[in-house]
């Protein structure tokens, strides 16, 4: 009797929404959200892929990624720092980090940012998100990254949705499906 992976348990929580009549469909990972087992799982196992790279700081872009980071900072003993998308600082002395991303999957430029004062010179940050598609979101955080002095780890994603080697090697990227998967 075959053993279920996490990786398993992810393709079987996902609801791919539209139909052979819809010119796009797409896979909808909300269901992750709503298997306890897979929750649990999720952190561990998006941590794995870089235990042994020792990033003491994690990122997480709003909204999933945010989600998903906290869950892989436990697991890995660091920090977490959600990247903020369109935000700004809340006051004149809150100074920030930020960098307008390439277009992502949406084709949108998004201004990605934080407080200057959580990312800091000799961390080794690693970003988490659910999904990887274009690698606009990830690039501008490698930049955020190297603006504060850091070490870029690599992104550790659920998902590998990206179309070509180059940003995959660029980033780091390591994951635990690719969308051809779905």
């Amino acid at each position: 009797m075959r053993t279920s992976t996490v990786a398993d348990r992810i393709r079987e929580a996902t609801v791919v929404l539209g139909d052979r009549t819809d010119r796009h469909r797409f896979p909808d990972p909300t269901g992750w959200w709503r298997a306890p087992e897979l929750l649990r799982e999720l952190g561990p196992a998006l941590a794995g892929l870089f235990a042994d790279e020792r990033p003491n700081v994690v990122l997480g872009p709003e909204s999933r990624g945010s989600l998903l980071g906290p869950l892989v900072a436990v697991e890995l003993g660091a920090g977490f720092v959600e990247v903020r998308k369109n935000r700004y600082p809340a006051c004149d002395s809150d100074r920030w980090l930020q960098r307008t991303s390439p277009p992502d999957y949406q084709d949108r430029h998004l201004r990605l940012g934080f407080s200057r004062r959580l990312l800091r010179a000799g961390d080794r940050a690693l970003l988490v998100d659910d999904w990887i598609d274009t690698g606009g979101q990830a690039f501008a955080a490698q930049a955020l990254v190297a603006d504060a002095g850091a070490t870029w780890i690599g992104v550790a994603v659920i998902v590998d949705g990206l179309r070509r080697h180059e940003p995959r090697r660029q980033l780091g990227v390591r994951s635990l499906l690719h969308s051809r998967d779905f």
